[in-house]
């Protein structure tokens, strides 16, 4: 927990001074736009209401894991229709059924397990500061990061911004110092959508 709090203040201090790389910053709007949409904030609003994440950290979670596929499972981009191989594994098959209300849909049912049932088991975070939010997705995807590579930033959070470093995790448990990773990174987004949309807002840090 001690690791996990020293991890929460770093990531508060980076969100106050990272910036969009200015070769990035059209790229990233348009993911912005994308994920601040009617109908899709309508359908992470739904399961932020089912689970307590906020709706805007479910889009970003799943604009990484599978570039905002509906067809996807949220935990890892693996199809909706079969049981996930990559990690978490064994979530699923979801499927749509002719009684399923508006918005509860075989995305919905997937997404509200994943955050409530999978490690890092987001439905009970509670730190929804910019800190709590970052370590939230760093830990969704992982800390090896911070613990095992002299605290880089990792590229889940900062890719596409000014704190980015080289050095990826090109597959579960393998890391390579000299990748890059190329996509963009949930801080970059965030920051973008605050933009688009001004009812996004993190908890008041203590």
């Amino acid at each position: 927990m001690a690791n996990l709090v020293a991890l929460t203040a770093a990531n508060e201090a980076l969100w106050k001074i990272a910036k969009i790389l200015p070769s990035r910053q059209a790229e990233v709007e348009k993911v912005a736009d994308r994920l601040c949409a009617t109908e899709a904030k309508a359908r992470y609003q739904a399961i932020s209401s089912a689970t307590g994440v906020p709706w805007f950290i479910i889009a970003v979670i799943h604009e990484r894991e599978s570039s905002q596929d509906f067809n996807s499972q949220l935990g890892q981009g693996d199809p909706l229709s079969q049981v996930s191989r990559h990690v978490p594994r064994g979530m699923g098959p979801y499927f749509n059924h002719p009684t399923d209300p508006p918005g509860q849909d075989a995305f919905y049912r997937c997404a509200v397990d994943v955050l409530k049932n999978s490690p890092p088991y987001a439905a009970r975070w509670t730190d929804w500061t910019a800190g709590g939010s970052m370590t939230l997705l760093v830990t969704y995807n992982g800390t090896g990061y911070w613990f095992y590579h002299h605290y880089e930033p990792s590229p889940y959070d900062w890719g596409a911004t000014d704190q980015e470093e080289r050095g990826k995790y090109t597959a579960d448990g393998q890391f390579s110092a000299t990748a890059w990773d190329t996509q963009i990174g949930c801080a970059a987004m965030l920051k973008a959508m605050i933009v688009i949309d001004p009812t996004i807002k993190f908890a008041a840090a203590a």
